[in-house]
């Protein structure tokens, strides 16, 4: 087996466009940055909210190993039996209450060994900020103990949240615990992308895949029309270019469990 293995964490799969452009563009860039491995945020990938069974599958075809889960993972209630099973490469933020369906963290088996994922929700987010979740510290904690004699090649953890000291400190928190701590939700990628101190790659936010010239994928004009008028809408999707894709790499040495390299991508289409 290998002793490096190369993934890509992609950011936020904003609906249709974001999920066309997966089609297009990640089978070559898996072949020309020589990757091992891809792990994608699904939460928007149908339409904007959550990922149904149909486009999950479309994903793993277009060459997409693991999807993580957001706040709006359980919105597509056709992916629920797939989220509940531990044999399939989908999961629901594991923070989440207990008896909520589905399962937040997963090991995926490959040519490489095993890799542990884990989506944790921050506390203040969106929709589920009224939500009683459980603290991502103490799960992340839970998971890594129960796990601890499991032999594995990697550990990436999926942050998904509003506060930016919250994914930071997360981060350093499980540095030299973990191979991958990345955040996302902003749809926005921040320019911080590196390994801390003992360790652990790391990216406060990594960004989307969708439309540019939008408002984290959403037409512009019905936020601005919201903000300035108070006018009750629905979002709809930008479904027109030039489109974005962002994304995380990192390099991991599977006998440490520890990154190596890190670089982000931010590569735009007509």
């Amino acid at each position: 087996m290998p002793s490096k293995v190369k993934f890509l964490y992609v950011g936020d799969i904003m609906g249709s466009p974001g999920l066309e452009l997966i089609e297009s563009k990640l089978p070559k860039l898996r072949r020309d940055l020589k990757l091992d491995f891809v792990i994608a945020q699904s939460e928007n990938v149908s339409n904007g909210r959550g990922c149904s069974s149909e486009d999950f599958n479309r994903l793993k075809k277009a060459g997409v190993d693991f999807c993580t889960g957001g706040n709006w993972s359980l919105w597509e209630k056709s992916i629920i039996p797939q989220m509940s099973d531990p044999n399939q490469p989908i999961i629901r933020p594991a923070n989440y209450p207990t008896g909520t369906p589905g399962l937040g963290w997963k090991y995926i088996q490959s040519a490489l060994g095993k890799v542990l994922v884990v989506s944790l929700l921050g506390q203040t987010v969106g929709r589920d900020s009224r939500l009683k979740l459980e603290n991502p510290l103490k799960v992340i904690d839970q998971i890594l103990e129960s796990e601890k004699n499991v032999e594995k090649s990697a550990i990436v953890v999926n942050f998904h949240g509003d506060f930016s000291s919250e994914k930071i400190v997360i981060g350093h928190y499980l540095d030299g615990r973990v191979s991958a701590v990345i955040g996302d939700h902003w749809h926005v990628p921040t320019a911080d992308g590196r390994i801390l101190p003992k360790g652990t790659a790391h990216l406060t936010d990594v960004g989307m895949v969708g439309a540019l010239n939008s408002s984290l994928g959403v037409k512009t004009n019905i936020i601005v029309n919201r903000w300035r008028d108070d006018q009750v809408s629905r979002n709809e999707l930008e479904l027109s270019g030039p489109f974005q894709f962002n994304g995380f790499v990192f390099e991991v040495d599977t006998v440490t469990g520890l990154a190596e390299r890190t670089s982000q991508i931010n590569l735009f289409f007509d």
